[in-house]
């Protein structure tokens, strides 16, 4: 049995397991961000501490690619190719960093982790907004 979703913590080792085990529900308890995205970037999951923290409804998110009409600042070299690689490259991604976000908010500091892995259907932006 997993823990309750309160429990599970942005820096985990095993957070990309961990995220797949969770409902909907589960997912707006967790104490982070959580934006997640098919193999065509398009948004399939987006949970209540990320949409309290980018002001952004799950409506107006879930459907969208997320690098382009979502969260357009983080089609870089930094967040979009790094996940490009990692799946051109059968390779499973962990990758924290600082990050500015930048869209529709004045800019604010976070902590991004990518999670993906291959064969894996879903990907992770994990988003820890400072206070």
């Amino acid at each position: 049995m997993s823990p309750p979703a309160a429990e599970f913590r942005f820096d985990q080792p095993d957070l990309l397991t961990a995220l797949q085990s969770l409902s909907d529900g589960e997912l707006d308890a967790l104490p982070f961000g959580v934006i997640g995205f098919d193999e065509e970037t398009i948004v399939r999951q987006y949970n209540a501490h990320e949409s309290r923290g980018a002001g952004l409804s799950p409506d107006r998110v879930l459907g969208l690619p997320i690098f382009t009409a979502v969260a357009p600042c983080m089609n870089n070299f930094m967040v979009a190719q790094r996940f490009e690689d990692a799946a051109a490259q059968g390779v499973a991604l962990d990758a924290v960093l600082p990050y500015v976000l930048t869209l529709r908010m004045r800019p604010v500091s976070v902590q991004l982790r990518l999670v993906a892995a291959p064969g894996v259907g879903t990907r992770y932006v994990v988003v820890q907004w400072r206070p």
